[in-house]
């Protein structure tokens, strides 16, 4: 999972860039970049890192220029390596950079025939550099020309659709022309665009979440249509148009669970309100199977079901209190390699308050249950602090699938539900009851509603049914390869230290 940003404007737009990264945060901690262009020219700042920690001073001042992208990192494909952070560069057709969300599931076939048939050469195992590639070659194809207009760059954008499969949202920026945009054609992943009168005219911007365009003040105007590409002119031009064959939108419903920041709008649905009806549904499913009478209070687990956890709380008429106290400055520990670094970041991220449990009966309220290692915790952690009860409810179905569109969950096997019946998952937890929200009652409570926009939701971690189709048990056996922890802790240990990139002195 990453975040993204671009940014076209009358006046330097290095600290914009920025502010919305900082803001984007939450969706990639592992590394984060910015590329800008300045006079036709590129200047780019990544490396791995929280954005506070990648740019000072002096490399927000070597980043001029009044349009941008940005991106902050999670590793779904490839490794951690500061070689793989984004933006990445390509130099053919007229200089093209990208940043990408997503996951492309057809990466291994791309790459093979970019290096066969297109003869453009992949230096990392991102396939964000492959998406990047495929973008260019279809440009370049597409032209053979000194000069391009925004018709070549649809036409691109229609060839990246016909053969780039799974989630992506990407931002693209061509020297001395714009910022292009696109879009899936399930719209798994999220973009929205808006604009802004700037101190010297008007300017324009596309991110991950509506949160970044409303912390900087941008207007926001609408989400980017599964399949469809924008174009934002250096000259103040948008230009948008359909790319994809028969595009539907199928956002992922994970966004709304747990990745999403509860002040975005994704696809036109609030996500607090969809939260708010997570907690909803949750308390009637709580009430039919554990009944109110045995809770004296409901605690969430900070911080993404503090929503959920207090709408279920008044829905049965519970008290609700904060019995944990979080560190802000761990990962999330699902997506950390390791067992034993996972359960030691748990134990300091978390720390409970001892007398909202002493005595008392407790149902602590999570988002989602994916590993099962911080539930465990968490649930040993209300006991070690007196509770006499401790029951546990997911604002979420069980998750039994991996995540193909660019979340990097875990392997099939490493998911606690994976194989296991919902009472073999709450006696593994430890917990005295354990209720799991209903995949219906999740569905309804993300629609929004009225006029439904979207054509359903990708709720492949629970169903296992993957919108785009495309998804063999061989495809998952090799990602099941790919994603355990000791693949992955191969991958760091052989990450390359000396990789031809470009940079800015550190």
């Amino acid at each position: 999972m990453c975040g993204v940003v671009g940014i076209v404007g009358s006046s330097p737009v290095n600290q914009s860039l920025y502010d919305a990264l900082l803001v984007l945060q939450h969706r990639g901690q592992d590394s984060a970049g910015i590329m800008t262009c300045h006079q036709g020219r590129l200047h780019l700042c990544k490396e791995n890192g929280l954005a506070r920690d990648v740019f000072d001073q002096q490399h927000m001042m070597s980043l001029p220029g009044d349009m941008g992208i940005g991106h902050v990192r999670y590793p779904t494909a490839g490794c951690s390596s500061s070689a793989e952070a984004q933006p990445f560069y390509v130099n053919s057709p007229y200089g093209i950079c990208l940043a990408h969300n997503g996951n492309l599931t057809n990466a291994d076939e791309l790459k093979q025939d970019l290096f066969r048939d297109d003869r453009r050469h992949i230096n990392t195992d991102s396939d964000s550099e492959i998406l990047l590639n495929v973008f260019a070659h279809e440009l370049g194809a597409e032209t053979c020309k000194l000069t391009f207009n925004e018709n070549d760059i649809f036409r691109a954008v229609a060839g990246v659709h016909r053969r780039c499969r799974g989630g992506y949202a990407a931002v693209a920026m061509i020297p001395g022309y714009g910022v292009v945009a696109f879009r899936d054609p399930h719209g798994i992943r999220p973009l929205v665009f808006g604009e802004r009168d700037g101190d010297h005219g008007h300017e324009m911007m596309v991110a991950s979440e509506s949160v970044a365009l409303d912390t900087l003040d941008f207007e926001r105007l609408r989400d980017v249509a599964p399949g469809e590409a924008i174009i934002l002119t250096h000259d103040g031009g948008l230009h948008t148009r359909q790319c994809a064959d028969n595009p539907s939108l199928y956002p992922c419903i994970f966004e709304f669970v747990y990745f999403a920041r509860p002040d975005s709008i994704i696809d036109n649905i609030f996500v607090h309100k969809a939260r708010l009806r997570m907690g909803k549904k949750l308390a009637k499913k709580t009430e039919r199977v554990l009944g109110k009478d045995k809770i004296d209070v409901v605690i969430p687990i900070p911080d993404t079901s503090r929503t959920s956890a207090m709408s279920l709380a008044h829905e049965l008429n519970v008290r609700f209190t904060e019995g944990f106290i979080k560190n802000r400055y761990i990962g999330r520990t699902f997506i950390m390699p390791g067992q034993t670094a996972r359960k030691r970041s748990v134990r300091q991220k978390l720390n409970p308050i001892d007398v909202e449990f002493k005595g008392k009966s407790v149902l602590l309220v999570d988002d989602s249950i994916v590993r099962g290692t911080t539930s465990r915790q968490i649930v040993q952690m209300a006991r070690d602090a007196g509770a006499r009860k401790v029951y546990f409810a997911s604002a979420a179905p069980p998750v039994r699938y991996p995540n193909v569109y660019g979340i990097d969950m875990p392997a099939a096997s490493e998911l606690v539900a994976y194989q296991r019946t919902e009472q073999q998952v709450c006696d593994w937890i430890g917990a005295d009851g354990l209720i799991y929200q209903d995949l219906d009652d999740l569905i309804d409570a993300v629609s929004k509603k009225g006029k439904m926009a979207v054509a359903g939701f990708d709720a492949s971690v629970f169903n296992g049914e993957y919108v785009t189709g495309d998804i063999t048990p061989e495809y998952l056996h090799r990602l099941e390869a790919d994603r355990n922890d000791e693949a992955k802790a191969q991958r760091e240990e052989d990450r390359p230290e000396n990789v031809i990139g470009l940079y800015n002195d550190r």
